[in-house]
């Protein structure tokens, strides 16, 4: 993975964290992500979004990484959703049962819609 584009966006009365992997989320990439997440502060309320349009192939390490993005955001009262997940990757959840853990999204606008947020850029 080579890189890792982060976007802050700020909704009425909620921070989104748009985090857009890219590539592999195998040892390397997970290493990468987990790093990116180490830089967040987490924010009471804040929706971190991870789209995985661009993420080809995952092992056990990105669905660690994940795993450890999903129980800090949840520590922290903040949510996080995965959205465009790509049939390979999709496998890997469906396999682990974690499909029933995280919650997932056909797209970054079906996010928007289900938390109702009129997105304002920052």
């Amino acid at each position: 993975m080579s890189q890792l584009p982060v976007k802050i966006m700020v909704t009425q009365g909620l921070q989104l964290i748009l985090l857009q992997p890219q590539g592999r989320l195998d040892v390397e990439g997970g290493k990468s992500l987990e790093k990116k997440m180490a830089g967040l502060v987490p924010q009471v309320h804040e929706l971190w979004v991870f789209d995985l349009a661009q993420v080809d192939f995952m092992d056990s390490s990105g669905l660690v990484a994940l795993i450890t993005g999903l129980k800090v955001a949840r520590e922290s009262s903040c949510r996080l959703v995965l959205c465009n997940v790509q049939a390979p990757v999709r496998l890997v959840f469906e396999l682990t049962q974690l499909d029933s853990v995280f919650e997932i999204f056909e797209s970054y606008d079906a996010v928007l819609t289900t938390v109702n947020l009129p997105v304002l850029v920052a």
